[in-house]
């Protein structure tokens, strides 16, 4: 994925939430992992799908982490163009040379976005947190409506390309942002420093 996604769509409501087979297809989820129903959207009842991908998909996560993660029950929600696994991110998020992760976690129709620091791998931070069913979008002719949430690690050369419209650029990050998108729509990007998170400045 790449930095171009954000914020939840407003006006879906009445979520109902049915279990439901996998695709065909090879490669695609197992029926356990696929999950589909509908929602209100305009007042149309209107249908959707989710993918998710197990922890076990990620074995690049750290050990403690995994072990988090399948203790809260997580499953890692995955966008409808995904081709490879994605939304766990490995990035410099502290502080120059920090060895971090992002994470989007699923549990029980809520998906978190839970950042772990080196330091502090059993405790992570929460950023946000909504219902799947308010980060979906519709992205075909099929009318079925697919997650659209996504993360991306942003180097310090990306957010500052991102920021070329600003009237005043600031100077360029000593480290990385967290990039946190909707697909195919505006991105903000989420910045630590003195021990808190704040949102890059972007133009309009």
């Amino acid at each position: 994925m790449e930095s171009w996604r954000v914020a939840a769509i407003a006006g879906l409501t009445g979520a109902s939430l049915v279990a439901h087979s996998a695709y065909g297809q090879e490669g695609s989820a197992p029926a356990q992992l696929t999950e589909s129903g509908q929602i209100v959207v305009a007042g149309v009842a209107t249908p959707y799908l989710i993918r998710h991908l197990p922890v076990s998909s990620f074995p690049e996560l750290p050990a403690a982490i995994q072990e988090l993660l399948n203790r809260r029950g997580c499953l890692i929600p995955q966008t409808y163009e995904a081709h490879r696994p994605e939304n766990v991110v490995h990035a410099s998020l502290e502080r120059a040379g920090s060895s971090d992760w992002a994470v989007l976690c699923s549990t029980d129709g809520t998906v978190s976005l839970l950042v772990f620091f080196t330091a502090h791998p059993e405790q992570p931070m929460v950023l946000a947190s909504r219902p799947e069913t308010e980060r979906l979008q519709a992205h075909d002719a099929t009318g079925i409506l697919g997650f659209a949430w996504g993360i991306d690690p942003a180097s310090p050369e990306q957010v500052h390309v991102a920021q070329a419209g600003l009237e005043h650029r600031p100077a360029l990050l000593d480290h990385d942002a967290l990039a946190d998108s909707l697909v195919d729509r505006h991105t903000v990007y989420h910045f630590y420093a003195k021990r808190a998170w704040t949102l890059v400045a972007m133009p309009e």
